[in-house]
């Protein structure tokens, strides 16, 4: 029987050995085998970078593990999918498993802090450059490709800014140069967005966010096709970046509403929004809601729904005025992460930050202009609105 993806996230598979409606939580370090003879020939297997059905040590994962990466197989498109303990993991598994000593790495301008760090800092260790590209002018990725770049990461859209690129663009170039492409689908999930049908050769999503939905677990999915999963899979049974029987448990919890919980940010987001757009206080609101905007026209190019999170930029004369506005909001809790139920807010004083380096698109905001990100949860969307109405009084 043919399911739609709506039906699939609520009945994914039948196991007639189980039960319950849930998979059950297979905590394990040390898995049994029958003899010998079949220890063997499962590590043949194994040495040999097959696909398998059940690992033969709790690094390699357990049952309940092996549950979500079918789940997320089907839900990508996927020729396999690596489950990590974080998000950020899945990043570091794919920049670790495939660059070596000497290659280059093209980075999106726009992507998410630690994505920067490490493409910065850490892989300057292991003789890896890494150059940032501007996510606006797909002319400045051609110029900067050399014969030594090897892979080209980009995060769709970007973090904070939002910027939309052009995506089979950038895999087309690619292809013709040889290089391999990850792309960051956080924002977007396979729901919406399946980098890999795109011809992206991996896919990453936090599965901390939107995946979860509950801001009560933490990990990272890595979808990949069959081109470099002998690479990822040597370096994911070495490294033991794995994911946790209870996260991966919490991750199938969540996956079933996935769904509904997408449908309802998103129509909450809009109500927010046309509250917003009017007020002149927000001189831009981060986000493909105008259709007449560059970014509109990419998102309705590649996907098929978005999500509740974005940014708005405030004109004030006193950045103390904005950091009022963050911190009087009743119904936004303030933290980092986005995806789960609950409203947030994040001032993201990018320009002074020196946690990463400042780049490009930090500074095409005037000095009196201050980004604040918005996560939408799931409230009612009028008591969010009563709640930004009041708070937006205190920006000067």
């Amino acid at each position: 029987m043919k399911k739609s993806i709506s039906t699939f996230l609520k009945h994914p598979t039948k196991d007639s050995s189980n039960r319950s409606a849930n998979p059950p939580v297979t905590r394990a370090s040390t898995i049994l085998f029958n003899s010998m003879q079949e220890l063997l020939q499962h590590e043949k297997r194994i040495k040999a970078n097959k696909k398998i059905s059940y690992y033969s040590y709790g690094r390699y994962g357990s049952s309940t593990t092996i549950e979500l990466e079918n789940i997320l197989k089907k839900l990508e498109q996927a020729y396999h999918v690596f489950l990590t303990g974080t998000g950020f993991g899945g990043v570091a598994l794919a920049i670790m498993s495939l660059c070596r000593p000497g290659d280059e790495i093209l980075v999106s301008d726009n992507v998410y802090g630690p994505t920067k760090e490490i493409s910065e800092q850490l892989v300057k260790e292991f003789n890896i450059n890494a150059k940032f590209y501007d996510p606006d002018r797909f002319e400045d990725l051609k110029d900067k490709i050399t014969k030594k770049t090897k892979m080209i990461i980009v995060e769709n859209p970007g973090s904070s800014t939002f910027e939309f690129q052009d995506l089979s663009k950038i895999v087309s170039l690619a292809k013709k140069k040889n290089i391999l492409t990850f792309l960051d689908n956080t924002w977007g999930t396979p729901l919406y967005l399946k980098p890999l049908k795109l011809g992206f050769d991996l896919s990453f999503t936090s599965a901390t966010k939107y995946y979860s939905g509950h801001s009560d677990a933490m990990g990272g999915s890595l979808a990949v096709n069959k081109k470099v999963f002998k690479k990822v899979m040597f370096f994911y049974k070495l490294s033991g970046y794995r994911m946790a029987a209870d996260e991966a448990y919490l991750i199938i919890r969540g996956l079933r509403t996935l769904d509904v919980r997408l449908q309802k940010h998103y129509e909450n987001t809009k109500i927010v929004i046309n509250f917003l757009k009017k007020q002149k206080k927000i001189k831009e609101i981060l986000y493909p809601y105008k259709p007449s905007s560059k970014n509109y026209k990419l998102w309705k190019k590649y996907y098929s729904g978005a999500n509740g999170l974005f940014s708005i930029v405030i004109k004030s004369k006193k950045k103390s005025s904005v950091i009022k506005f963050v911190n009087s909001l009743q119904l936004f809790g303030i933290g980092y992460s986005w995806g789960g139920f609950e409203s947030l807010v994040l001032f993201q004083d990018l320009r002074t930050n020196t946690k990463y380096t400042q780049t490009r698109r930090y500074f095409r905001f005037a000095k009196d202009e201050y980004i604040v990100r918005l996560h939408i949860g799931l409230e009612d969307p009028k008591d969010l609105i009563e709640d930004l109405k009041t708070s937006l009084k205190l920006i000067k």
